[in-house]
């Protein structure tokens, strides 16, 4: 049992996955927290081009 204990403290291989989650956990929280930062604005300037392109007229 020492034994297999020995050689599970030096695996590092669950280390790498572990810092992989942690980062993509940290790049997810950063884009969802641009998007919400930006949704309001971006919301308005859609209307704003939907009442521009709505008063447009084509000419044959």
């Amino acid at each position: 049992m020492q034994n297999y204990l020995k050689k599970f403290r030096a695996d590092e291989l669950g280390a790498v996955t572990v810092d992989w989650v942690v980062l993509t956990a940290i790049v997810v929280s950063l884009a969802a927290a641009a998007f919400s930062g930006v949704e309001g604005g971006v919301g308005a300037l859609t209307q704003k081009l939907l009442t521009y392109l709505q008063s447009l007229t084509v000419g044959t």
